[in-house]
């Protein structure tokens, strides 16, 4: 956005005012603290910073408002990167904590509260849904539907692969031919539904 001077200046001032205080300054404040000659002036500058963006106010509520830029922070989380998956063959593997990834749950409709977490894929299993080895996949714990892709626990092993029901029973699918269905033998647990994919990059 492309603020004036002034406009920036009040910007500040008024993060730094629901930094400090969690309260919107009124403006009388702003007008006094800036010299405005009248409350019109600083009128005028909140309706030019909402116009560009720059805050949102709420209809009917006078000193309610809030920053683009701190909606915007609200709204980046760091998740853990809890190793890697196959995507080949199901693997016995170790949880292992490899660092954190940011990701913006507003873009990705990630409710609030659940867990969410990353891994990094091992194998060609998935390329047909573009996923490919090296890449990240962002996983969230919650209830799965069929034709989702999964990460997922089968008879004590685990792999990334779409979660496939017919006849009124679960099995896991690969998107490429050559690999088979896994059927479980006895258990089938979905520990993550993936919400998001970061690409690495390639040469």
């Amino acid at each position: 956005m492309n603020l004036t001077e002034r406009q920036q200046q009040i910007l500040d001032f008024i993060d730094h005012a629901l930094d400090h205080g969690g309260v919107m300054p009124s403006t009388r404040e702003i007008q006094d603290h800036f010299g405005f000659a009248s409350q019109t002036a600083a009128v005028n500058h909140l309706r030019a910073l909402e116009k560009k963006g720059a805050i949102q106010r709420q209809p009917g509520k006078a000193r309610a408002v809030a920053l683009t830029s701190h909606m915007q922070r609200e709204s980046i989380i760091d998740i853990p990167v809890y190793g890697s998956i196959a995507a080949g063959f199901a693997e016995t593997v170790a949880q292992e904590d490899e660092g954190t990834v940011s990701i913006d749950t507003e873009t990705l409709g990630v409710q609030k509260g659940r867990r969410v977490f990353a891994l990094k894929v091992r194998g060609d299993s998935m390329t047909g849904a573009e996923i490919n080895e090296g890449d990240l996949v962002i996983l969230e714990n919650r209830e799965p539907k069929a034709g989702a892709i999964v990460a997922a626990l089968i008879d004590g092993e685990t792999t990334l692969k779409r979660l496939v029901l017919q006849r009124g029973r679960y099995f896991l699918r690969a998107e490429n031919p050559r690999y088979p269905d896994l059927i479980p033998a006895t258990d089938l647990q979905v520990q993550g539904v993936m919400v998001a994919l970061i690409r690495k990059f390639r040469n």
